[in-house]
């Protein structure tokens, strides 16, 4: 991801200008211009693996790592007020506990999946359960390739607890994960496929009876989250603290092109 986000940036230099890359600690093109790792020829930035370096002269940081990485980049950002765009995902509660503490001193965009479809993948999902949630079996598939480290995905959780909302509960209430049971009569099920290349594919079941209904997001190019990613660092730029979702982001840029018409 922070190859694609950086090949992307390079394309809108009219919108961004890069000030640097974060690295694991001791790689060897530290302190390297950042086409180093990005394969894009000459970029102007350097790659660092001091958080207290490079953080202070960005505006904005885009977090695409390790949940640990993740914990000390939004802690960073707390500390010299910088927008967030967090793409991480995997974090446990207390984790979001202080994810929730840090919006209210800086503007955080947590954005489990930053592909415009998805996000309206939600919305279709979400009138789904509004019209036929409480008459259908809920199950949520997610196939990723087998390096991806948690499971289920944060797309996955963020489905169900759209879905949850509009049933009236909360997600922790009605999950069940890898169910090796009955099912549960109320519960949405989740199940996580993990093997070989794998493309990111969520698909959430409204199984009925004599009929279902199945909405299914396939990608096939993650350079689609890198400029969603993007969107949302000029979405956050003069945004007051706060803790923002990839909806505020097409909210915002409809409303947007709505006014230009």
């Amino acid at each position: 991801m922070g190859k694609l986000v950086t090949q992307e940036a390079l394309k809108r230099r009219r919108d961004f200008l890069i000030v640097g890359g974060l690295v694991p600690e001791g790689r060897p093109y530290v302190r390297q211009d950042m086409g180093k790792a990005t394969g894009t020829g000459f970029v102007g930035a350097g790659l660092y693996d001091n958080i207290e370096f490079i953080i202070p002269i960005a505006d904005a940081v885009i977090d695409f790592s390790t949940v640990e990485s993740s914990m000390s980049v939004v802690r960073a950002c707390v500390e010299y007020r910088k927008a967030l765009v967090l793409g991480t995902t995997g974090f446990d509660e207390k984790q979001m506990k202080w994810i929730e503490f840090a919006a209210t001193k800086t503007p955080i965009l947590l954005a489990a999946n930053t592909s415009k479809t998805v996000n309206l993948m939600y919305e279709l999902s979400e009138r789904a359960a509004q019209v036929i949630g409480g008459e259908s079996d809920i199950e949520i598939i997610e196939m990723h390739d087998k390096d991806k480290l948690d499971a289920p995905s944060g797309t996955a959780k963020e489905l169900g607890g759209a879905i949850a909302g509009q049933l009236g509960k909360e997600l922790s209430e009605i999950s069940d994960y890898g169910r090796t049971g009955k099912r549960q009569e109320g519960h949405i099920g989740f199940h996580s496929v993990r093997a070989g290349d794998i493309s990111s594919t969520h698909t959430v079941i409204f199984g009925m009876m004599g009929e279902r209904l199945e909405i299914t997001h396939r990608a096939y190019d993650w350079r689609t989250y890198a400029k969603g990613a993007l969107e949302g660092a000029l979405f956050l730029k003069g945004k007051e603290p706060g803790l923002y979702t990839f909806r505020d982001v097409l909210a915002e840029k409809g409303r947007q092109e709505e006014g230009q018409k």
